[in-house]
C-alpha cells in the first residue's frame, strides 16, 4: 500500500472549480435570461454588473471549500450542519455585494421606469423619496360650464400660494428614509435567502463529488488487495513446486552417488543448476513465452534421462505461432514430473512423452502425454503435482481456463485449455 492511498480520499482541485464555476455560470445565465424576459432596462450595463457579482460569488464559494475539505473524513450529518451554518454570512456576504454592485444602476433604472411611466421621483433635502403621481391638481380643474369668469390674480414669481401647496401634497407619495431602509433590508434579505440555498446546492454536489471519490478509491484499493491476495496465492502455490521437484532431483541425484555413476551424478548437478537459473530467476507469479516454458521442460528431461538414458524420448509439436503465447511459469513442469514417474520410471520399455499445443476456439490447449504402460495410470491424477496445475490455474485465470487429465488409447494425456490473449 502506498503512502498516497493511505490518505482520505479528495475531490480533485480541479472538478471542485469546476463545480463552482458552472453553477454560478447556470445562475449567470438564469438571470440574464430573466431580465431579457421581464424587459429591463440598461441590458448592457446590467449585464457587467452580474457578471462582477458571479465572480465575487465564485470567489465566496471557493472560500467555503477548505472548510467542507477539513471534515472529508468526518460524519455526513456533521458536514451538513457545518455547510448550513458557514452558508449563513456567505450569503449575507454575497447580498451584500450584490446591493452594493447595483447600487448605481439602481436609480438609473427607476428614473427610466418612471419616465416611461410619467413619474418624476426625486429627493428633498430631508432625504425622503418624493413620488409625482400623475394627476390633475384641484387648483388646475376646469370651470363649470355655466359660470361666470371670474379674474384670478396671478402668484408672485418663485411664491407658491397654500392652496396650490395643498394641491402639490395631494399628488405627491412621500416615502420616509426609515420606509427606504426597511425596503432595502427586505430586499438583501430576500437575495440572501436565495443565495444560501445556493450554496446549500453546492455543498450537496460537492458532497456528491467526495462520495463517488469515496466509492472509486475503495474499489482501486479493493481490487489492489483483491490482486495482491491472487498474488500471494501464486506465489504460495508456486513455491510448493519448488521443493517438490527439488526433493525428487536430489533423491535421484542421491542414487547415482550410491551407485557410483560419478560422471552421471556431475552431468545431473550440472543440469539442475541450469535449470534452476532459468526456471526460478524470474518473477515467481510472471508468465513468460510457451517456447520458453518448453524449453525449460528440456532441461528437466535432460536432468531425468541421466536416470533414464535409454528409455525417455522427447517430441514437442508447438506450431511457430504459439511460442509466444505467454503462459504461467513452470505450469507444465509438474505435468511432465508425473509423467517421467509414472509413464517412465515403471516401464522397462522406452517411452516417448510429447509435448503439443494448438489453438482452439479461442483458447490454446496444450498438452503432456505418454505412451506408458497402463499400469499406474489411475495414480497419474493424485498427490500434490496436478492438484498444484489445478489451483494455479482457478487462482490465474478462474473459470476462463480448463483442466482434463486422464488414460487415453495407448498412455495417458493432461491437457490444459488457457485464454488466448485478445
Amino acid at each position: 500500500m502506498t503512502e498516497s492511498n493511505a490518505l482520505p480520499p479528495r475531490v480533485p482541485a480541479r472538478l471542485v472549480l469546476a463545480s463552482i464555476a458552472g453553477m454560478w455560470l447556470v445562475y449567470l445565465l438564469v438571470t440574464t435570461l430573466r431580465s431579457y424576459l421581464v424587459g429591463l432596462e440598461y441590458q448592457g450595463p446590467l449585464f457587467g454588473r452580474r457578471l462582477a457579482v458571479t465572480v465575487a460569488c465564485m470567489a465566496v464559494t471557493a472560500g467555503i471549500w477548505p472548510i467542507l475539505r477539513l471534515l472529508d473524513a468526518r460524519s455526513l450529518w456533521l458536514k451538513a450542519l457545518v455547510v448550513m451554518i458557514v452558508a449563513l454570512p456567505a450569503s449575507l456576504a454575497m447580498a451584500k455585494i450584490n446591493q452594493w454592485v447595483f447600487s448605481d444602476i439602481e436609480n438609473q433604472v427607476v428614473d427610466k421606469i418612471g419616465e416611461r411611466e410619467g413619474i418624476r421621483i426625486r429627493r428633498d433635502e430631508a432625504g425622503n423619496v418624493l413620488v409625482d403621481v400623475p394627476g390633475q391638481r384641484p387648483s388646475e380643474a376646469a370651470p363649470e360650464p355655466d359660470a361666470s369668469p371670474v379674474a384670478v390674480p396671478l402668484p408672485e414669481p418663485h411664491v407658491r400660494t397654500i392652496a396650490q401647496q395643498e394641491a402639490d401634497a395631494d399628488s405627491l407619495v412621500t416615502i420616509d428614509p426609515e420606509t427606504a431602509a426597511e425596503t432595502r433590508w427586505r430586499q438583501l434579505t430576500d437575495v440572501a435567502l436565495s443565495r444560501y440555498f445556493l450554496i446549500i446546492a453546492w455543498a450537496a454536489i460537492y458532497l456528491a463529488l467526495l462520495i463517488a471519490e469515496q466509492a472509486r478509491v475503495s474499489e482501486r484499493r479493493e481490487g489492489e488487495y483483491r490482486r495482491a491476495a491472487k498474488a500471494a496465492e501464486l506465489r504460495s502455490l508456486r513455491y510448493q513446486i519448488n521443493p517438490h521437484f527439488l526433493f525428487n532431483t536430489l533423491n535421484s541425484l542421491s542414487s547415482l552417488v550410491i551407485t557410483g555413476k560419478n560422471e552421471a551424478a556431475e552431468t545431473m548437478i550440472q543440469s539442475l543448476a541450469a535449470f534452476y537459473r532459468r526456471g526460478l530467476s524470474d518473477t515467481v507469479t510472471g508468465d513468460h513465452p510457451l517456447a520458453e516454458e518448453i524449453e525449460l521442460q528440456r532441461l528437466y528431461l535432460e536432468i531425468e534421462a541421466v536416470r533414464f538414458p535409454d528409455r525417455l524420448g522427447l517430441v514437442v509439436d508447438v506450431p511457430e505461432e504459439l511460442e509466444s503465447v505467454p503462459v504461467p511459469g513452470m505450469i507444465l513442469q509438474p505435468l511432465v514430473e508425473n509423467a517421467v514417474k509414472y509413464g517412465v520410471a515403471r516401464s522397462t520399455r522406452p517411452v516417448t512423452l510429447t509435448i503439443s499445443a494448438r489453438s482452439e476456439f479461442g483458447r490454446l490447449v496444450v498438452s503432456v502425454a505418454d505412451d506408458g504402460p497402463a499400469t499406474g495410470n489411475e495414480e497419474h491424477g493424485m498427490g500434490i503435482g496436478l492438484a498444484n496445475v489445478r489451483d494455479r490455474l482457478s487462482a490465474r485465470f478462474g473459470e476462463g481456463a480448463a483442466f482434463v487429465s486422464g488414460p487415453v488409447p495407448g498412455g495417458y494425456r493432461t491437457e490444459l485449455r488457457l485464454p488466448l490473449p485478445g
